[in-house]
Formats: structure tokens, sequence, C-alpha cells
């Protein structure tokens, strides 16, 4: 029987021969059914029952050689299996280590991981660790209010009256350009001496607190003066904390001016360009200085707004968004005659850093035209607050106009919507230098419970976008004692280098009154916040007893994870939360959804599902089961959860005998330590150890050859019972040492590896320990020596029979380089033991195939002869033979496919070193067809804590002006140089050359990170795994007239799929590629728009302060509006001219009232 002639233009088959079609991804279609129109179109593949594959094979005319038959295949595929079954059997010693640890089963005892237990434990010291620091918390609140109250306002306070230690001085000595350094400070500032201390990553100084105080505040005023004054109590507070609770991190003081004093003292982190750190816009303070907010963001964008204005506007609106928390709710629109949202949002959505970032490209796309619509904006503003059928804040609802004057006082509106309860406040903002009336801005703010701000510059946009929250702090203040309650905040990065961190945070209240009988004061003096460290946390967890696949984790309201092995951030800024979903941290499904949602309501629960993994390369996907216990955090608002494999509800604990421990020798003089010494290795294998703390002063290093040389010398010196160290890592590590030394000479030493193929076997071990035999193979092992963090492992517990892992290369990289003249592929396999009824998995055993060995000896076993000394067998002219992969190879592609579509072996030569990359990038048709044919599914997923290289910026010589360009008429007429068109062009570019960065600055980078060159984004990630099929078929890739034959079939017991394909001759079928490689997603993940359609659920803190019937809002903001002056222009200029640097302009630090 002939094959059909493969060639291109050849005629397809007879129609009367054709096969019925094959359904799409494995679901079958029924007379007269039409495929789904949904996605693009794929090759048709049609399902080859071997009867009607017989006349497509026996075209006349064609080779003597005919595509191999199925029973033929499935008879290679046997062949395989038992090849692979075989080898793994004499070298890989699963029944062999089986036997030595029962042999052994006096050296340790198998304890159990009690769920329910575990996590209330967990979760009791995690309530016990943050009382701790509530305590502490609630101790600072008090004394600052008591040092506050009894302090007395100084009007003529001088800045030579105040020693203390500015943060920021040593940078600006060290820096000529300085503002302190040209001024000459007046302040004494303290020169102090730090010591390294490792809890703060930092060098600190315990006698003495320091203060920092944002750029763009003066430090000589009298209100920042008097605030520091009566701040330096503080620190003997702090050092009275620190002395009952020696654990406590950064103790800090927010004030509502923007001075943060903080304790222990250190140096300023400085920054590469300016310093916009103001601890009112850090998460910790917005969360506590305020309950959440309902926020509607409204931009006069009327025609009059032209130039610097406009510019100032969209700067505004960006500046007050960075004001917002997860708590918060917002919407933002821009308003003339009609109002329209900026962006997709429809409504409020919550203010999360995506979210946010939305807003600001929107932002910068608003335009100036029309007339000014008043009426329009606040009408929109309050529809939206008022719409009950979305996810809100349902507390502190406010409008926020940004505008540039205007007539209208659209009192009707107020009256219609927010009067007479006065529900919703307003701020106005003045924006820009005019010469409109501002009384009908300051009444609007006046009459409905908001205040009054101007934003005549840049440099008064920060201060002014985040003083609202003084406003809204006044019915906490007036609340009293019960709006004093410490929450505890999202994860964040520490702007002092502690790394991940929540805090814990209390407002303090000004308690002084204006004078006798006078009503009390309701202004937030600021937010006492202490910072517990997540690395803290992590230590109360149970590490290594939970096995490699185990884990605890903990989420807040939001379902944002503060405890995940999976978030792992690749860059942070400062000025954002690490906000990691629940559901993004794993793959999400429905009872993902349904424990998180539990979980945020506060309810203890357990469920045991079956759900999907990453593998820890992010190559694979794995269907595991898992048991979820969770318990809520008392006093907190995380809730706490535990997930353990089945196999590890039981773990072994090492039993050292009693003899051995009252030796009291060094530890290395215990049995099979020797073992782990450098002078046993070439008998007995190289043994890697996981690099885990097993002593308190034992030297980390990333070099596994010095961290065991440092573990070996400090064994030298400790005994077994050594308090300053881990007994469970310890005596564990040994006995893992000697078990696996018992494998090496039971069943290695005396086998040849060259026989079968072999580069090395090895043993890994929850214990720690990984042994790779013979020792020469250790100089070609790239596998990760903590065996809990490398992938082979971690899959191996998670499947039954042997694992194959391909090295992993990427496409755009060159091909393999060889190890000693070949490729090493991993195959491994968990051990599964069985006690007394308790089933565990302790190790995992595996063997490094040679890869071009192996690759010949898969021709043979794919092929027509019983072994590889037969000789071929030849066809002769007048017969007809089936091709096989050995004699056939110009002709067949046969390969061995991973469960992730990598490839493993081939018998293309010319493909050796393509093993290991993801087979579309090897074969896009053959690999299309089998995902079309139900052979592979696909996840796909976000990764939201990625890092990726700054886009270079564009070059657009044709882009929208964004400022006022006068014409020549313009620059002849005199009157338009008096004009507010004039001191907007020159503004313009007055602040453009002084204040450049203002606009353009990197906030990461302006803030003091100068080694960030990279910024966060979103990767889309996806990865391939077996589907729904495990029958052994043929099938026909129809792709026109260059059809092809393909066969495929899962290895019992293995991760692979045997493919046998006839090769292509054509190119016309490379129409789809499927792709696994990660890649950029520009909108940053997923749609925005449509994913607040259907918002995760979340819940709010549980107490909100908005209102109180004592607040006294006559303090609304004043200002009064000032035509531009000549005289003053020109000074500006001339000042430019010569190089002068102006000196800053005052800035309103706090209301009146703050002078206390």
């Amino acid at each position: 029987m002939a094959v059909r002639a493969r060639t291109c233009g050849a005629s397809r088959p007879d129609p009367a021969q054709k096969a019925l079609p094959w359904p799409s991804r494995g679901s079958r279609l029924g007379p007269g059914a039409r495929r789904p129109a949904t996605g693009p179109p794929r090759p048709l593949a049609l399902l080859l029952p071997p009867l009607l594959l017989l006349p497509l094979l026996a075209a006349p005319g064609a080779s003597a050689y005919s595509f191999p038959q199925q029973h033929t295949m499935q008879h290679w595929a046997r062949r395989l299996e038992q090849e692979i079954d075989g080898v793994m059997r004499i070298f890989g010693g699963v029944q062999q280590l089986r036997e030595i640890y029962k042999d052994n089963r006096n050296l340790f005892e198998v304890q159990e991981n009690e769920p329910q237990k575990l996590v209330e434990k967990v979760a009791g010291d995690i309530e016990s660790l943050l009382d701790r620091k509530v305590q502490a918390l609630k101790r600072l609140a008090d004394a600052a209010e008591n040092f506050q109250k009894a302090h007395r306002w100084q009007d003529n306070i001088k800045e030579e009256d105040i020693v203390y230690y500015d943060a920021k001085a040593d940078a600006e000595l060290d820096d000529p350009e300085s503002e302190d350094v040209e001024r000459g400070s007046k302040a004494s500032t303290l020169r102090l001496d730090f010591v390294e201390d490792s809890n703060f990553k930092n060098k600190v100084n315990y006698s003495y607190t320091a203060v920092q105080i944002p750029t763009d505040i003066y430090k000589g005023s009298t209100v920042i003066l008097n605030e520091l004054n009566w701040t330096e109590a503080l620190e003997n507070v702090f050092m009275e904390n620190r002395r009952q609770d020696p654990t406590l991190l950064w103790q800090v003081f927010g004030s509502a001016t923007g001075v943060t004093r903080y304790y222990p003292a250190t140096p300023w982190r400085a920054p590469k360009k300016i310093d916009l750190y103001d601890v009112r816009r850090r998460p910790w303070y917005i969360q506590g200085a305020s309950s959440p907010k309902d926020m509607v963001i409204i931009v006069d964008v009327s025609g009059s707004v032209s130039g610097l204005t406009l510019k100032l506007m969209k700067t505004s609106v960006c500046e007050m968004l960075d004001t917002l928390s997860d708590d918060d709710y917002v919407n933002v629109a821009s308003f003339n005659e009609k109002a329209q949202p900026v962006s997709c949002f429809t409504h409020l959505v919550q203010a999360n850093v995506r979210n946010k970032k939305v807003f600001k490209e929107a932002v910068q796309g608003m335009v100036a035209k029309g007339t000014t619509g008043y009426k329009a904006g606040f009408e929109y503003a309050f529809d939206q607050l008022q719409n009950s059928n979305i996810t809100r804040a349902n507390c502190n609802k406010m409008i926020m106009m940004f505008t540039d004057g205007g007539e209208d006082r659209v009192q009707d509106v107020f009256e219609k919507y927010n009067w007479p309860n006065r529900t919703v406040r307003v701020f106005t903002f003045s924006v820009g230098q005019h010469n409109y009336d501002v009384t009908p801005l300051q009444w609007m703010a006046c009459t409905n419970k908001g205040y009054y701000f101007e934003i005549p510059s840049i440099g008064a946009i920060r201060i002014n976008t985040q003083e609202y929250l003084d406003v809204l702090g006044r019915p906490m203040v007036l609340a009293g004692k019960e709006a004093k309650q410490v929450q505890w905040t999202n994860v964040y990065e520490d702007a002092l280098g502690l790394g991940m961190v929540v805090t814990g945070t209390l407002p303090v209240f000004n308690l002084t009154q204006d004078g006798p009988g006078e009503k009390k004061n309701q202004l937030i003096l600021g937010v006492m916040g202490i910072d517990v460290a997540l690395n803290d946390i992590k230590r109360l967890t149970p590490n290594y007893t939970l096995g490699a696949n185990g884990y605890v984790f903990a989420i807040d309201l939001n379902g944002y994870v503060l405890l995940h092995p999976n978030l792992k951030p690749q860059t942070t800024n400062f000025r954002e939360p690490v906000t990691l979903d629940f559901l993004d941290a794993e793959l999400e499904d429905e009872n993902k959804e349904e424990i998180r949602r539990s979980m945020i309501d506060g309810n203890k629960g357990h469920k045991q599902i079956r759900t999907l993994v990453k593998s820890l390369d992010e190559r694979y996907i794995d269907e595991v089961t898992r048991n979820y216990t969770w318990v809520p955090i008392r006093s907190t608002n995380y809730s706490l959860g535990l997930v353990l494999p089945p196999y590890s509800t039981f773990y072994l604990q090492a039993n050292l005998s009693d003899q051995i421990l009252q030796v009291k020798l060094p530890i290395s003089k215990l049995k099979d330590f020797e073992f782990l010494l450098p002078s046993s290795f070439e008998s007995e294998g190289h043994v890697f150890i996981a690099p885990r703390e097993y002593c308190k002063d034992l030297n980390a290093s990333d070099n596994n050859t010095e961290f065991l040389k440092n573990f070996i010398e400090l064994m030298e010196k400790v005994t077994p019972d050594s308090k300053q160290c881990n007994n469970f890592l310890l005596h564990n590590l040994i006995l893992d040492t000697g078990i696996t030394q018992q494998l090496v000479e039971r069943v290695w030493r005396d086998q040849d590896l060259n026989t079968y193929s072999l580069l090395a076997v090895f043993a890994a071990t929850d214990g720690g320990i990984t042994r790779v035999f013979p020792n020469k193979a250790a100089e070609d092992w790239t596998e990760n020596p903590e065996p809990f963090n490398a992938s082979f492992y971690r899959r191996s517990l998670d499947n039954h029979g042997y694992v194959f892992k391909p090295p992993q290369q990427d496409a755009l990289l060159r091909p393999l380089e060889l190890e000693n003249d070949t490729v090493g592929i991993l195959v491994s396999t968990a051990v599964e033991l069985s006690l007394g009824g308790r089933t565990l998995r302790p190790a995992v055993v595996g063997v490094k195939l040679d890869l071009e060995a192996w690759a010949e000896k898969f021709k043979v076993l794919a092929s027509n002869r019983t072994h590889q000394d037969q000789p071929q067998k030849q066809c002769g002219p007048n017969s007809h033979c089936e091709m096989d992969c050995e004699v056939n190879n110009e002709d067949l592609l046969c390969v061995l496919i991973d469960d992730g579509g990598f490839l493993v072996l081939s018998n293309q030569n010319h493909q050796w070193d393509q093993v290991g990359r993801f087979f579309s990038e090897v074969d896009a048709n053959l690999m299309l067809a089998l995902y079309n044919n139900s052979f592979y599914t696909r996840k796909e997923s976000y990764d939201y804590q990625a890092a990726c290289a700054p886009l270079p910026p564009g070059n657009l010589g044709a882009a929208p002006r964004g400022i006022f360009v006068p014409t020549i008429a313009d620059f002849l007429n005199l009157a338009w140089w008096t004009s507010a068109a004039a001191w907007s062009l020159f503004q313009q570019l007055l602040y453009g050359l002084i204040y450049h960065s203002w606009f353009q600055a990197d906030p990461a980078e302006a803030e003091g990170n100068p080694e960030v060159r990279e910024s966060s984004c979103v990767m889309k990630q996806t990865q391939y795994y077996f589907g729904s099929v495990n029958a052994s078929y043929n099938a026909i890739i129809d792709c026109g007239n260059c059809s092809r034959l393909f066969h495929a079939q899962r290895l019992i017991n293995t991760n692979l799929l045997f493919v046998v394909a006839e090769k292509p001759l054509c190119s016309q079928c490379e129409a789809g590629r499927l792709l696994q490689k990660e890649t950029h997603c520009p909108a940053d993940g997923p749609e925005q728009c449509e994913l607040v359609q259907r918002p995760r659920y979340r819940r709010g803190p549980h107490i909100c302060f908005d209102y109180n019937a004592t607040e006294d809002t006559s303090d609304c903001g004043r200002g009064a509006s000032f035509p531009p002056s000549l005289g003053v222009l020109v000074s500006l200029q001339l000042l430019l001219l010569l190089g002068l640097p102006p000196r800053p302009q005052p800035q309103v630090h706090a209301h009146p009232s703050r002078r206390l």
C-alpha cells in the first residue's frame, strides 16, 4: 500500500473517500451543526478511523512506504513506556528508597498537620504580635494629644530656637545646589552617629528621632517651628515603647502640616531628582486620617481654560487621585456646556492603582473648548453620587470642581440635590492666574460644608489637593474616642528601606479649645503609625512542615493578599500600595471566589477543591487537589488561610537517639554528618543543602558551595540540642543525608550509567538534601538547591508517574549549548510512603537523560527494529512497507512533547538544539492541530507584579499643542501684553524652565529610588496543559494541497505526548501560531472598562465618620484673585535671566485655625 504523493499542488483525495469532520476543541458536532463562529478560523482536522484511512494511504504511483497504521504506532508507544519505566525502576530507586525509610523507622516520627488547629494557632500568634503594636500606638496617640494640648503657641519662635535632627540635612549638605545650603539654614541641626541594625536594614540612632519636612514646605515658617517644638516630647515615648517591646520597628508621627517625626533616627534616603515625599500622601496616612470617600471630580474645559491653566488642572487632578486609597471610589468628568466622563468609566469605580492610571491617562486628553456650564457639571456629579446600583464606599460623598472661574452659583442645583441635609461636600479649586471674581466659588464651598482653594501656580498643587483631608477629619475629631480605632493597611513598600510592611494607624486629634466656653477644636493633628515587616509575620507561620506545596496566606477586606508565596512584586513604587488580589495570586475559579468571599466576611471554613496551579517556573499547569482552611484574625481586618495538598497531611520529624544527644559533642561528630563533607562526594555523590536558617549564626550565601562550607564550620562548634539552632531543620537534614547516602550504596554506586545513556541520577528530600551522582554531574546541575523552590520537585509531588523536564530556553536566545556534547533532560518521580496507614511523599528521585543517545534510542523504539543492533529493514521495490521514525526520518516527524507543549525528544537531528522550546516555535502547524483536537487546553492569566523596561519617549513632531500660542497680531497689540493670555504664556515659559521636572519627572525616580530602571507593568501569561483526550487516534491537518497526516497518543505514567506526523512540504499551512511566551499588555491587562462592570466582592471599613451635628463649617477657605503685575513679571524674568534662584514662595501650610 503506497502513501499518497506529498508534493505541493498534488491532487487532493477523492471526495467520496473523505472522513467525517473532527469537531473542534473536543466537542462533537451533530449532523447539520455548524462550528461556532467565535475566535479565529482554525485549520480543519479530520478524524481518520483505520478503515477510512486505508484508501487515503493507497494513492497509486507514489513511494513504496505508507504512513504507519494506528496499531503500529500504539506498539511504538508501549515500547517507549516500557523503556522509560525500566530505566526508572533500575536507577530511580523508588522502591529501594521506601525500604530504606522503613529500615530507619527508629530515626524519625510521623507527625500530623491538623489544618484547623494550625491556622487558629497562627492567627492567634499574629493577633498577639499586632496587639503589642496597638498598645504602643495608643500610648503614642494619647501622649501626642496631651503634649499638643499643653503646648503654648509661639508667634515669635525662631529657627535657632529649635534643635532637631533633620533627616535630609546630610543629603542637602552634599548637594551644593540645595536651598538650605545657599540660604544658610538657621535651625540648630544635630549631627548624629549611626550604627548598622539588621532589623531595620539601615543605620540608626536609638537616642534621637529624625524629622523629614517636604521639599515644598518652608522649614522656617511659624507653623512648622511650633510643630517641631511640641513633637520633640514624643522622643521619650518612642524610646519607652521600644524598651517595652524591643521588636518594634519604625514608629512614626505624620503631622497634618507635613512634618514627619520618626524613631529611631536614620538619614533620609536621598533621591536622584526631586524629593516629592510628603507623609500626607502615604497610603497609611490617608487611611488613618479619614473615613472612605465617594468622590466625583469635575473639570472645567471651557474655552477660557487654556495654556498653563489647563495643564495645571490636569496635574491637579492627577495629584488629587493620589490622595485616594483602595477604600475610596471615584469618577472624573469634564464639562463645558455639557458634562461627560473623561474615561470609559460611567460610574464610580474603586480608586485602585489600575483604575487611577486609566483616569490619569484620560485626563491628559482633555481639550478646552465651548462655554462654562457649572450646572451641567454639578448635575452630572450629583447623579453619580446618587447611583445606588453600584458598589461604592457609601461614606464622605464629595464633589471636587476645578475651574478658572465663573459667575454662576447654580443654587438651584444645590437646592434640588443637596439641601437642606448637605450630605455632599463641595470643594472648589480656582486654578491659574485670572481676573475673575472668586466669590461664587467660595460661596459654593461654604454653603455645602466644603472648602475653597486657590492653585495659582505649580508649587501650590500638592499642598492644596491634599488639605481637603483636614475637612473630612472634622467628624472623626468630634466623634472622639469612638473614632479612635486602629486600622491596618494594605501591604506597601517602606520609604526607608525596610521592605514590604503593613502599618497600624491611629488618628491624633486636637483636644484644645479656642477659649473658655468655645467649641472644641475639630482639627486632626495627624496620624500615628507603627510598621510591621511582612517577614516578621511570616516567621509566625510554619515553614517546612507543610511540604513544598503547602502554604499560609492572608487577605484583607479588599481581597488583597498580605501573605502569599506568590506575592513577589518585581519592582515597587512606594507611592502606591502593593495590591495583589487573592484571585490574581492564584488561578481564579468559582471555588476560590467562594473562599475569598467567606474570608472577607470574617467567617471560618474548610473546603477541599480540585483546582489548577501554575508551576514555579510558570511554564506548566497542573490540576491538583487542595484543602483550604481559613479563620479571621481577631482585632484586625485580616483573614488567614492554610492550603495543604492531601499528601502533606503528614510529615517526617527526625528523632535522633538519646545516646547521640547525650554525647554533647559537636554535630560534626554525629553519624551521617560525614556524608555532608566534600571529601565524601567522589564516592557518595555531590550534596547540595537547602539554604535554610538552620542556626542564627549561620552566614547565608547564594553560592551553595560556600554555604555548605559555612554550615560545616558552624557544626564544628554547636551541639545537637543547641538553643541557637532550629532542631527540626537540623535533625531532618542529618537524617536525609544518611537516607540518601544509603540509596547511593544500595542502588547507584554499582550501576553503569553509560549503559543506559544517563548523565546523572539524583534524589531530593523535604529535609533539604539534593544528592547528585556521580560527583562530576554536579558541575552541570542548575536546579535550585532548595527543593521547595525547585520546579521539578514540586511538580513531581503533584503528579503521578514520571515527570519529564527539558531544559528551559527562550525562542529569542541562541540554541542550547551542549553539556559534554549533549543536553540533559530531567525525569523525576515522587517517593510515596505508607507508614501505619499514613501516606506521605518525603522525597523525589530521578535521572538525567543524555539527549543525543536517547534521541537515537527513541528512533529505534519507534521503528520496526526490536533492538539497536538489529539491521534496518529495507523495503523492496515491489513490497509495501510502513514508514518508521528511523528509516524514514526525512519524511516522518516523530516527537515527544511534554504536558506544557515543550519539545522533549525528536527524530530530527537538527531539532536537538530546539529541545525545551515551545513546540509551536518548532512546528506551528502541528501544534495548532494538537490544540484544535483537544490534546492541549490553554490557560491565560495576568501577572500584575511584572517589571518592564521603560518605553523610549516618543518624538511626535506634529503632536497637538497643549499650550496657547499667540499670533503676530497678538504680539503687536499692547492690550494683549497685560491680558490673562499673555500672563498664561509667560507662566508657561517661566515655570516650564524652573519647574520642568514637576511635569516631566518620573515619580518613582523623583521620590528617591535612584536604582529604578524598570517600572511595574502587567504581563499576559499563557500556559498549555493536557486536555481531555486520552485516546490514540490518527487525524489529518486539512490544508488544501498541503494536508498532513498525524498520530498522537499519551504515554502512560508520564507527562509525555507521542506524536508521529508527515513532515510538511509546503509553507501554505503556516496560518496560525500559538503563543506561549509572556507578553506585555500595553493596556495594563484585561480591559479595565469591562472589569469595573463586574467588580470583585469587597468590604470597606465597618464604621463611617462623615457627619457630626456640631461641626463648625464656617472655616471654608478664603482668597482673593489678583491681576497680573507687569512689574512682578519683569522682575521674575530678570531673576531667571540672571540665574538667581527664586526664594520659595510662602505656601499656606495649614488652615488659619491650625495656629494652636
